[in-house]
C-alpha cells in the first residue's frame, strides 16, 4: 500500500496547493485569504471535512482538454461552528479565477442539498470571475441549478453569503437569494454589468468600487446587510451570527444564560425630548432594553430612518425593528418599508420573536414616493407583520399616526403584546394636521389665530392622542414607565415562548406578497 498511499498524499497536496505559490502570493497581496484559509477562519479548528476534492471538469473545448483544475476551483464540505454543523463552499480565485463551470456548480449543489436534507445552515464564500466561458451553456445551467436550490432552501435553513472578491453577472443572483450578504470593504465587488459595459452602453464613467463595492451596496442599493474592513473581522462576526440563528426552521434559537430582566435602564426615561418636534436616537432606547453588547444592527447604512437587527433580551434571541426619529423624523418610505418587511419575514421563518419600537409620524409624503410605489412597498410591512406567527411585541415610544401606526406591529395586525410609554401619541394623524382640519374655522375666526391654534393642538394631544385612549379600547395592553420596558418585554417573551403556529389551509400554498 506504500505506493498507493504516497500517490494519494501527492494528489491531495496538489489539490490543496490550488493555483500555486505565485497566485496565492498575489491573493495575499490584495489583502485576500485563499479559499481554504477562509474555511479555517469559519470553522472550529480541525472540524472541516472536505467533499469532492477530486472532482474535475469534463470540458474539452478551447484549451480545456487535459487541463488540470484543482478541486475545479471550489472547496466544499462541512464542519462545526461553535459545535453546530454548517455546510459551506469557498471559491478559489487562484484556480481559473474561481470561475464556475459544470462540475464546480455540481459540487456546490451537492453541498446545498446535504445542508437542506440535514437541516443545517449554509454559507457561500464568493470570490469568482463568473461563468467559465470555456464551458458555455453548461456553466449557465450550473447557475440555474444553484438558484433553484437557494429558493427551495429559503426559509428552511439559514443561508448566508460572503462576498470576498468579485461576484459579477449571474453569479450575484445566488447571494441575492440568500438571507444575508456580508461584504469585505475594498476587495468585494458585486454587479450585474461591469463599468466597461456600462460605459459602452450609457457613456457613464464609474469604477468597480463605486459601482459595486461594499459601501455602494450597504448605503445605496441595500443589497449588502453587513460590511467589514477585513476578512478576519467578517468571519469572527459570522461565527457569532450563526450562534444566534437556529439550524433550521423547525428549531428555536438557543437561549443563553439570562441577564436578569429586572435590571432596568433608568436612562430610558430621559431619552425622549419633551418637544414632539425634536429628534433623538432610537438606538439608545434599544441599547437600554437588550442585553448589554448583544445587539447586531443589520443594514445600518441603508434606509437609516428604520433600524433592524438581532439581539438578546434576558438571554432570548429577538429580532429588533424600530423607527429612527433622527432620520426623516422616523417616517416610513419605500426603502425602509422593504427593509422592515424583509426582516420580519426572516425572523418569522426562523422562529425569532420580533420586538418593535414605534415612533413614526406616517408614510413619507412626496411625488417621488407616490410614483415610486410607496403604496405597494408600504403594503409589504402590513403583509409581513400580519403573516408573521412568531411572538410579536410592540412598544409605542412616541408618535404613532395613521397607517404607519397600524403598519408597525399594531394590535390590529396581530401584536401579542402592545405596550406604550406615557409619551406616546396614537391618533389618525398628528395634532397639528388634525387641528388644521377639525378646528380650522374656529382658529381662523379667533383674535389671535396662532395662539388659538396652539391651544387646540395642546388640547387635541391631551384629549385624543394620548395612549390611554387606545388603552381604553384594548388596542394597548399597558402604559408603562420607560424604565420598565426591559422587564415587561422580557416577561412577555417568556410568556409567549410556547406560542404555536396556526396551520395554513390545505388549499392555500402561499399568499401573494406585494413585491
Amino acid at each position: 500500500m506504500r505506493g498507493e498511499h504516497e500517490d494519494l498524499l501527492r494528489r491531495l497536496n496538489r489539490i490543496k496547493a490550488g493555483g500555486g505559490e505565485e497566485r496565492i502570493a498575489r491573493q495575499h497581496e490584495r489583502g485576500k485569504y485563499t479559499a481554504r484559509e477562509r474555511l479555517e477562519l469559519l470553522f472550529d479548528e480541525g472540524t472541516f471535512v472536505e467533499m469532492g476534492a477530486f472532482v474535475q471538469h469534463r470540458s474539452s473545448q478551447f484549451d480545456m482538454a487535459g487541463r488540470e483544475v484543482p478541486a475545479d476551483g471550489v472547496v466544499t464540505g462541512h464542519g462545526e461552528v461553535n459545535g453546530k454543523t454548517v455546510y459551506a463552499f469557498s471559491q478559489d480565485f487562484t484556480t481559473m479565477g474561481g470561475s464556475l463551470g459544470e462540475m464546480h456548480a455540481q459540487k456546490i449543489c451537492r453541498i446545498m442539498d446535504q445542508a437542506l436534507q440535514n437541516g443545517s445552515p449554509f454559507v457561500g464564500i464568493n470570490d469568482s470571475g463568473g461563468a467559465r466561458i470555456q464551458e458555455g451553456v453548461d456553466a449557465l445551467n450550473g447557475y440555474g441549478e444553484i438558484f433553484r436550490r437557494n429558493t427551495m432552501a429559503s426559509g428552511v435553513i439559514p443561508q448566508l453569503s460572503v462576498i470576498a472578491g468579485p461576484c459579477a453577472g449571474g453569479a450575484s443572483y445566488s447571494p441575492a437569494l440568500t438571507d444575508m450578504i456580508l461584504m469585505v470593504e475594498d476587495t468585494a465587488r458585486m454587479f450585474i454589468t461591469g463599468p466597461a459595459v456600462i460605459n459602452s452602453v450609457t457613456g457613464e464613467d464609474i469604477d468597480a468600487n463605486q459601482l459595486g463595492g461594499a459601501h455602494a451596496h450597504a448605503a445605496k442599493s441595500g443589497v449588502a446587510h453587513l460590511t467589514y474592513p477585513d476578512e478576519d473581522s467578517l468571519f469572527a462576526e459570522l461565527r457569532w451570527l450563526l450562534g444566534l440563528l437556529p439550524s433550521n426552521s423547525s428549531e428555536l434559537p438557543a437561549v443563553t444564560e439570562a441577564v436578569p430582566p429586572e435590571v432596568n435602564a433608568p436612562q430610558l426615561a430621559a431619552i425622549v425630548p419633551q418637544s414632539p418636534r425634536k429628534g433623538y436616537d432610537m438606538q439608545r432606547v434599544i441599547n437600554g432594553v437588550v442585553d448589554e453588547q448583544s445587539f447586531l444592527p443589520i443594514q445600518p447604512s441603508f434606509a437609516s430612518n428604520a433600524i433592524i437587527g438581532l439581539g438578546r433580551i434576558a438571554g432570548r434571541v429577538v429580532g429588533i425593528l424600530a423607527n429612527q426619529p433622527r432620520f426623516l423624523a422616523g417616517c416610513l418610505d419605500i426603502d425602509s418599508s422593504d427593509k422592515i418587511a424583509r426582516h420580519v419575514r426572516f425572523c418569522d421563518a426562523f422562529n425569532i420573536p420580533v420586538v418593535t419600537f414605534v415612533d413614526t409620524p406616517g408614510y413619507l409624503p412626496g411625488v417621488d414616493q407616490e410614483h415610486g410605489g410607496i403604496i405597494r412597498h408600504g403594503a409589504k410591512v402590513l403583509y409581513a407583520y400580519s403573516e408573521a406567527q412568531v411572538p410579536k411585541i410592540s412598544v409605542v415610544v412616541r408618535k404613532a399616526y395613521g397607517g404607519a401606526y397600524l403598519a408597525m406591529c399594531s394590535r390590529s395586525l396581530g401584536a401579542d403584546v402592545a405596550l406604550a410609554w406615557p409619551t406616546a401619541e396614537i391618533a389618525v394623524m398628528g395634532p397639528e394636521g388634525a387641528c388644521n382640519i377639525v378646528f380650522r374655522r374656529e382658529i381662523n375666526s379667533a383674535e389671535d389665530p396662532e395662539q388659538k391654534r396652539q391651544e387646540k393642538i395642546s388640547d387635541y394631544r391631551e384629549r385624543f392622542a394620548n395612549p390611554y385612549i387606545a388603552a381604553s379600547r384594548g388596542y394597548i395592553d399597558a402604559v408603562i414607565q420607560p424604565q420598565q420596558t426591559r422587564c415587561r418585554v422580557a416577561e412577555a417573551l417568556k410568556a409567549l415562548s410556547g406560542k404555536r403556529r396556526s396551520r395554513m389551509p390545505d388549499d392555500k400554498p402561499h399568499g401573494n406578497f406585494p413585491v
